[in-house]
């Protein structure tokens, strides 16, 4: 029997089946689907069209009425050697040629993006690229989302109430980034609407992150108050919500927000703090104010009489606001209010009722005023009084 010999140089034995190559290649052929979206290599550009190889029996080929619907720089990206995703017209057509479809596989994508998104409920970032008279147009792709009025976050709403016309309403929105989630999704119709309202939550909390993120104490920023309880207020100060406590909103005493706070209005405020582990804001309205109790010396001294209007009655005394100075408030203490012994503050003064009152103590370190209505006509202050009056007198 004769040896066999090596393959001598790696020469390649011939095919045994050479059938069976020729079975396998139309099998690829066959794979071929309408529809189909794939990845190839361009191998030459012509003025009839551009031809790719997507690992069929032979090249399919881009007509030049596909190109037409391209940017022009999406056409001047498309040059030999670059990989493209094309989609298959026609897997052959009458003269055997294998018809793809740049554009078309584009479009498909961004459908099939746009199908995922209403299936998955995820935010989409994107970016207003233009409107009309109900809204705002935002691309996908190739495709043109629309963000109906009745879909847009509260904000961008209220901004729109400021024009009359669709461009005073919505043009100065063109190029803005919005965050949105796919609501209806239509190819039949060509349809594709977003609402910004439904990813209302998602932008909360991305705006609430970079605020934590950004904010630093002493910011001073516009807000606007979301909701009131006893014992403060919640501040929306563009996307994170700060507590302004019952005792940073004002100088003066109040029991509750209310007093001078309303759901919907516009405040100024500062930062105390940020706890990014707690994620809390700390804010204060009366920081940007000018504290009274900073020139109450110079203002006042012990043994002045001043009018002041009962403002909250206790047990042990009565609160008055100084006429002149509605911030300050100083103590009638129930020591205070009479001669005599007195069984309830409420016997002698009235909330609401004005009263003439002298200043007995005055502590601004502990920002405390003691009042006294007993003292008014005490002759111990006899003299001091009598230059007041001079004093008013020669002024």
């Amino acid at each position: 029997m004769a040896e066999s010999k090596p393959n001598i140089g790696g020469a390649e034995k011939p095919d045994a089946n050479p059938m069976s190559s020729l079975l396998e290649s139309d099998y690829a052929m066959q794979q071929l689907s309408q529809g189909e979206i794939r990845e190839g290599k361009i191998t030459s550009v012509t003025h009839g069209g551009i031809f790719v190889d997507i690992g069929a029996k032979s090249e399919g080929v881009i007509g030049l009425q596909d190109l037409e619907k391209l940017e022009a720089k999406a056409r001047d990206a498309l040059q030999v050697g670059t990989d493209v995703l094309v989609y298959i017209v026609n897997p052959e057509d009458e003269g055997g040629n294998i018809i793809l479809s740049v554009s078309r596989a584009q479009q498909e994508r961004d459908w099939r993006a746009a199908e995922n998104l209403l299936s998955t409920q995820d935010v989409y970032k994107g970016q207003v690229a233009g409107f009309n008279k109900g809204g705002l147009i935002v691309k996908l792709g190739s495709l043109r989302g629309f963000v109906p009025a009745s879909q847009m976050s509260v904000t961008r709403r209220r901004r729109a109430d400021e024009g009359q016309t669709p461009e005073q309403k919505w043009g100065k929105m063109v190029g803005e980034t919005v965050m949105v989630k796919a609501v209806e999704v239509d190819r039949s119709r060509n349809r594709l609407i977003f609402s910004e309202r439904a990813a209302s939550k998602e932008i909360r909390e991305a705006e609430r992150e970079r605020l934590l993120s950004e904010l630093k104490e002493g910011d001073v920023c516009n807000g606007r108050v979301i909701s009131l309880s006893p014992f403060g207020a919640f501040v929306d100060v563009g996307g994170a919500d700060g507590l302004v406590h019952l005792s940073e909103m004002t100088w003066k005493r109040i029991d509750h927000p209310k007093e001078i706070l309303k759901v919907g209005q516009e405040v100024k405020v500062q930062v105390m703090s940020v706890e990014r582990e707690n994620r809390r804001i700390a804010l204060s309205m009366k920081r940007l104010e000018l504290d009274p109790w900073s020139q109450i010396a110079q203002q006042y001294k012990v043994g002045q009489l001043v009018e002041g209007t009962v403002t909250k009655i206790t047990k042990f005394g009565a609160f008055a606001r100084i006429k002149g100075n509605d911030d300050i408030e100083g103590l009638i203490h129930v020591s205070e209010l009479a001669d005599s012994r007195v069984g309830h503050p409420k016997d002698v003064v009235k909330e609401g009722e004005a009263y003439t009152l002298r200043i007995v103590k005055i502590e601004p370190d502990k920002r405390r005023i003691g009042l006294s209505l007993k003292e008014v006509g005490s002759a111990r202050y006899a003299d001091s009084d009598w230059e007041d009056a001079v004093s008013r007198d020669e002024q």
